[in-house]
């Protein structure tokens, strides 16, 4: 096999702020693995709430390279277990580890989600999101963007009065992220207002790690709660299970589609409810989110819809949400 890995700064749209940081720009590592004249694409974001830049992933994957050079690639289950065993950040993983699956699926002349034995004819419609800015702006953005389903990002001392007003301009389902924000008394006191503003869910609202405030949220809430930053890796599921309604998978946080396969399959026999969502990437790790539509229950793939210009084709969604899944295999990624 060969790799390559290479460093894109992804300029957005619009500054994108949530409770804890804003950015204008978003770095991610675009790695790819060639074998027998096929080539299959990955990526991973930069992410300072855990300490990850594209700089020390790739130093990570240079530090091993001649190792993954030598290995014999044949299943992307196989090379993920091989990579784990070598130490790497899942940051890192996820990005060698959707390479692997576009990989296999391009040698393979088939797309992943017909490999995995699933079918598109129906999926979720992804929301699209609205980070944390002024009402005015919000309201500009929802207006730029019509959508059916709106993820709005909230954290501020004036939440519920900013969906009260966002409301007055669309009738689009409403999402609700706090990005660990809230309290327990917070979200139980918020949840009966935002269900009749049309909210949908409650995603993340407290501390990754409150536990016992996320028990109270659970007794209490009249609105489905949504773990996020509390369901990072696969030995969170059992716990999240406990404490929330459904679970939002991050294929960086993760560590990639092999694990996020096995994630799927363990919520959905505790009867949770399958998220998967996206880090602002382009559409190499869009593309991948994509094949795994038709397993989930909602889906936050609006990453490259976020971006002034994409580095890639592969996976394309429509202004109604539709997705146009693309004609080659694997992710169905090339870049630009």
């Amino acid at each position: 096999m060969q790799i390559s890995v290479k460093k894109y700064t992804l300029a957005l749209k619009h500054t994108f702020s949530i409770s804890r940081e804003s950015h204008d720009f978003q770095n991610s590592l675009i790695v790819g693995i060639s074998l027998h004249g096929k080539t299959g694409y990955g990526e991973a974001t930069s992410n300072p709430y855990y300490q990850i830049t594209v700089e020390s992933m790739i130093a990570e994957i240079t530090a091993i390279q001649n190792e993954i050079e030598s290995f014999d690639f044949a299943t992307p289950e196989v090379f993920h277990q091989f990579l784990v065993e070598k130490g790497l950040t899942n940051f890192a993983i996820c990005a060698l580890d959707l390479a692997a699956h576009d990989l296999h699926g391009k040698l393979q002349d088939k797309p992943l989600h017909t490999l995995w034995g699933t079918d598109i004819s129906t999926y979720p419609t992804t929301n699209y999101t609205i980070g944390i800015a002024s009402i005015e702006k919000m309201v500009d953005k929802m207006k730029e963007t019509p959508w059916p389903i709106y993820k709005i990002k909230l954290g501020t001392n004036d939440d519920v009065a900013i969906v009260r007003e966002l409301r007055k301009h669309t009738n689009a389902i409403f999402r609700i992220d706090a990005n660990c924000a809230w309290t327990a008394e917070e979200t139980i006191h918020n949840a009966p207002l935002l269900k009749d503003l049309g909210v949908e869910f409650l995603e993340q609202p407290l501390k990754a790690d409150d536990w016992s405030g996320m028990e109270q949220v659970m007794h209490h809430s009249v609105l489905p709660v949504i773990a996020d930053e509390s369901c990072i890796v696969e030995t969170d599921v059992e716990k999240c299970g406990l404490h929330f309604n459904g679970i939002n998978i991050k294929l960086t946080k993760c560590g990639g589609l092999t694990p996020a396969l096995r994630m799927i399959k363990k919520g959905k026999e505790m009867g949770l409810k399958i998220m998967v969502g996206c880090m602002t990437e382009s559409t190499v790790g869009i593309s991948a989110i994509a094949q795994l539509l038709p397993q989930l229950d909602y889906v936050d793939m609006d990453g490259a819809m976020l971006l002034k210009e994409d580095i890639a084709n592969g996976v394309v969604i429509k202004n109604n949400g539709e997705v146009l899944f693309p004609s080659i295999s694997g992710s169905g990624v090339t870049l630009n």
